[in-house]
């Protein structure tokens, strides 16, 4: 049968479909606007299947919190192309989701997913927002603040945003995003040293003796070069070796001297290095890890003659953050 522009115009905004299929559901439905609703929708869990695959590494990142001011929630709603995260049926699909889940209070993603927003779930709304674009669309991430004064910070890309709890009620909102924007940009690993996991403090600190032991030995070695006559830059690796001897810069007997130099004094050194030492060399490594990987330790971008907890101490008694959460689909 034939359809109206009237009809097309009307099953389209009630769906956001195309042109071509909002007439292509009404032909096959005899003008049944409620059948080709359900035909519509249908075949957004039909491109939905096909998409499965599909990696979903574009989309909209956006955090929000709750009118109480104390539960707050970043939401990154993915789909495969910057042109389809852009889109403006995307950008308002993710952001009813994010003003539905926080006035909520949702906790988890499946009870996101399970959440109903005009008569349908969030999940149903994906699926069929899948159906609209032809893209793979998904939730990426839902990560909630509960605390007694949350704040956020959205990037102006919207590909980035952060969300910070604090220990007090009344923080000022300006305070709030100076912090939330410090964890945007300096990436930090914990609120403080107290929460990093101790697996990646026992890492950090592997890596720390690893490293201040190899420093050591090549100091050894690069005294003993210099004692035999020979430039250390010649000879920091088996390669730099080959490739100096090609250039003539040091002869074949240079070489094998020199790496004789080296394995015996490295072996030496190896052997005798002072645990104390070590130990003490570790100990500043970590502090510094720490320094950079804590929130309450970093130096504060907005002026960094003081740490974010002298930040936070300074503009209320006893103000400390105490959760935070960071979203990015760009690479850090």
């Amino acid at each position: 049968m034939a359809v109206t522009i009237a009809e097309i115009t009307k099953l389209r905004n009630l769906t956001q479909a195309g042109l071509m299929d909002c007439k292509k559901a009404l032909i096959e439905t005899d003008g049944d606007i409620e059948a080709a609703v359900e035909i519509l929708r249908k075949k957004g869990q039909a491109v939905a299947a096909k998409r499965e695959d599909r990696q979903a590494a574009e989309g909209h990142v956006v955090a929000k919190v709750c009118e109480c001011g104390k539960f707050g929630a970043v939401l990154s709603l993915k789909c495969e192309t910057d042109f389809v995260a852009k889109n403006a049926g995307f950008v308002a699909l993710a952001e009813q989701i994010i003003d539905a889940a926080v006035k909520a209070q949702v906790k988890t993603l499946d009870e996101l997913k399970a959440l109903t927003i005009d008569g349908r779930t969030v999940a149903d709304l994906i699926v069929e927002e899948t159906g609209k674009t032809g893209e793979k669309t998904e939730i990426g991430d839902y990560i909630t603040v509960e605390a007694p004064s949350v704040a956020v910070y959205n990037h102006f890309n919207h590909k980035l945003s952060t969300i910070v709890g604090f220990n007090l009620e009344g923080v000022d909102p300006q305070v709030g995003r100076e912090v939330a924007m410090q964890i945007a940009s300096m990436n930090p690993a914990a609120v403080d040293r107290d929460h990093v996991p101790a697996s990646v403090i026992e890492s950090e600190k592997a890596v720390a003796i690893e490293k201040t032991k190899q420093e050591q030995v090549w100091k050894a070695v690069e005294h003993a070069l210099k004692k035999a006559g020979l430039n250390p830059n010649h000879f920091d690796t088996d390669d730099h070796i080959s490739s100096n001897i090609t250039k003539g810069w040091i002869t074949e007997d240079e070489a094998a001297k020199g790496r004789e130099i080296i394995k015996t004094v490295s072996e030496e050194k190896s052997a005798n290095l002072p645990a104390a030492m070590i130990e003490n060399i570790t100990k500043g490594r970590l502090n510094k890890f720490f320094k950079e990987s804590c929130l309450m330790e970093q130096s504060f971008i907005q002026d960094e003659k003081i740490t974010v907890g002298e930040f936070l101490g300074k503009t209320q008694k006893g103000l400390v953050a105490v959760d935070f959460a960071r979203v990015n689909l760009n690479q850090d």
